[in-house]
């Protein structure tokens, strides 16, 4: 590469990496705040919250970095013109394609990062997540099982076992449901057992009674009962880890189309090419925004008033991109052979960028209009 790309190319990356640096922690800690209060509060290390803090991150990576790139490039692209840096080399006789060519290898460095994320990190991230999610979920379970201690599993419940018996019988069970301000009820047993199940862990209670108040008519029933069965998955939302979602799976599983997959997932063909896709899309929208943003502010070449109006374009052309990709996106998970639309926001993208520049080789053409009306 001449020594200008590689200039301009080292200052987009250097920028690049400082952005995204920035977004990760931002969208990191938005995201950790509710992780620690969600994982904290159900009894677990700090070791498990790290864990799964480290999960999140490549699909926080993944919506960070084409916006970190896009701004890298505006700021880099408005710098150089602001110090004359690229009238300088335009004078030269670089033309605006000629001076394409670094944001275009930066572009390509993204999407390839960018394929990384979205075809092996995040699914196997996801994955992982899912599983992890299970076993928390049980391990909550498990940690009902604390004798003489009044416990908190979920917002309105209280939970109290006497003594737990060598056998693993609960002696002496009291258990509060407050989830409904105006439907309280309190369950008293003089022996239970938790139970697993595919559906999740069951807390079977015998011998006891329970005690309805009702709020709203400000009344109390009570029943009375020999058994009794109370779900205590359903404290802790989880599904089932065995079925994974097409998020977690790899881009070749979801484009084989297997009918075991779909049938696993529960979803159609066309979510599955929707999701295929997405994650090709996802890299070259990624790229052609680079590429566009570039574009919009070669247009109009230098002026000592700044390019805050082109900079204005580029984000307007991102914002209808992503806009268009989105409509794209909703339009492929109705029909499975409407998978060709998923391109059409980077097509568009990318015959904007070289309209931008065949303008920008033409500096005085609006000014010639201008003066002919």
């Amino acid at each position: 590469m001449a020594k200008f790309d590689r200039y301009f190319l080292s200052q987009l990356l250097a920028l690049f990496g400082f952005f995204s640096l920035i977004l990760v922690l931002v969208y990191w800690v938005n995201r950790a705040v509710s992780l620690f209060d969600t994982l904290i509060s159900n009894g677990q290390s700090a070791v498990v919250f790290l864990e799964f803090t480290a999960l999140t991150l490549p699909n926080v990576i993944r919506v960070v970095m084409p916006i970190a790139a896009f701004v890298a490039t505006i700021y880099v692209t408005n710098r150089l013109s602001t110090e004359s840096e690229l009238v300088v080399v335009q004078s030269t006789g670089f033309s605006p394609y000629r001076l394409a060519r670094p944001v275009f290898a930066f572009g390509v460095i993204v999407f390839v990062l960018m394929s990384i994320l979205t075809h092996l990190l995040v699914p196997s991230s996801n994955r992982q997540l899912t599983l992890r999610t299970a076993e928390i979920a049980e391990n909550v379970a498990a940690g009902l099982l604390v004798e003489g201690t009044f416990m908190h599993p979920a917002k309105g419940i209280t939970f109290y076992i006497r003594e737990i018996s060598a056998s693993g019988e609960l002696q002496d069970i009291f258990l509060t449901d407050a989830r409904n301000t105006e439907l309280q009820t309190t369950y008293t047993a003089k022996l239970a057992l938790l139970v697993r199940e595919d559906t999740g862990p069951k807390l079977l209670m015998f011998d006891g009674m329970a005690q309805t108040l009702n709020a709203k008519a400000n009344t109390l029933s009570t029943t009375q009962f020999e058994d009794f069965v109370f779900d205590i998955g359903a404290l802790v939302p989880s599904g089932d880890p065995t079925k994974r979602k097409p998020r977690e799976l790899s881009t070749p599983e979801l484009l084989s189309l297997a009918p075991e997959l779909l049938e696993e997932t529960g979803r159609s063909a066309a979510v599955f090419l929707q999701e295929a896709h997405e994650r090709i899309t996802q890299g070259l929208v990624a790229l052609v925004a680079v590429m566009t943003g570039f574009a919009a502010l070669l247009v109009g070449g230098y002026s000592r008033f700044g390019i805050w109006k082109q900079i204005v374009g580029a984000v307007v052309l991102l914002v209808v991109m992503e806009t268009l990709d989105n409509a794209m996106s909703d339009i492929a998970q109705r029909d499975p052979e409407a998978w060709p639309v998923m391109y059409v926001a980077p097509a568009l993208g990318l015959l904007a960028t070289f309209v931008l520049l065949w303008i920008s080789t033409k500096p005085g053409l609006f000014k010639r209009r201008r003066a002919q009306a």
